[in-house]
């Protein structure tokens, strides 16, 4: 699949609220034709030169924005973690002291639920960051062919140090999500073959959770296959992607009838 119809399907299944964080590539692309069919030994050097600015300050203009949206979000993750935590404690708390199953199963199945989408959530960003960061080396790859210059190379190193491309407290949450819940929303289950069954079902089994996990799995993959290591790994490579998730995509994979991708 060609990186745009690839970027065009990330910004289809991400929130309505993110798709106009993504990179415009299309634009860029028109833009990179016009600065090649526009050459500064022709009788308009300045359109060539305006065309050219643009594209830079586009770049630069885009990157500004994925910083500040991705450190937004990762705030925002930071907060709901603490008080996803809270809740947990609350109602463990409660429960141990009255000895009320029924109203702890009801208040876990609620943290559940939202423990999953905010996983979900946490992993959309993480593609945010894989596939904009792949949009950007695409692009200039095309423009150092049309013009035969070399601006990838610096471009990219100034990429590789900013925030959105900094995903290890993101990556850090997940974990922290994914440990929490394999070892606090299922503790008192003396039959594991029940908990894993339980597990299975809160997945998917409600359409909420189904959509964004469905999602979920879906950048997942992705972030797979664009991150997978090959013989041509350069400074435009992303780095081998370890999938702790594993576990999350066989349940749905196994549970879903609807194709992931």
């Amino acid at each position: 699949m060609k990186f745009g119809k690839r970027l065009k399907q990330q910004i289809e299944e991400t929130f309505p609220t993110w798709r106009d964080q993504f990179l415009c590539y299309k634009e860029l692309k028109k833009l990179i034709k016009l600065i090649s069919s526009a050459l500064p030994i022709a009788a308009e050097p300045t359109k060539y030169g305006k065309a050219e600015a643009e594209f830079v300050y586009m770049l630069n203009n885009k990157i500004d924005k994925f910083n500040a949206f991705f450190m937004e979000q990762e705030e925002d993750f930071i907060i709901r973690q603490k008080e996803l935590q809270q809740r947990i404690k609350r109602v463990m708390h409660k429960w141990s002291s009255n000895g009320s199953r029924t109203e702890y199963n009801d208040e876990m199945a609620k943290i559940r639920k939202d423990v999953v989408d905010f996983h979900g959530e946490m992993v959309l960003l993480e593609n945010y960051s894989n596939i904009n960061f792949r949009g950007l080396a695409n692009i200039l790859k095309k423009y150092d062919k049309r013009k035969g210059g070399l601006l990838r190379l610096p471009f990219i190193q100034k990429v590789l140090k900013q925030p959105f491309f900094t995903t290890d407290l993101v990556s850090k949450l997940v974990k922290e999500c994914e440990n929490t819940i394999d070892a606090v929303l299922f503790p008192i289950e003396e039959d594991k073959e029940k908990t894993k069954e339980q597990k299975g079902a809160i997945t998917v089994a409600t359409e909420p959770v189904k959509g964004i996990f469905r999602n979920t799995v879906a950048a997942l993959l992705t972030m797979e296959e664009m991150r997978r290591v090959s013989s041509t790994k350069d400074h435009f490579s992303l780095p081998p992607l370890n999938l702790s998730h594993s576990h999350l995509i066989h349940s749905f994979q196994l549970n879903s009838p609807i194709p992931i991708l």
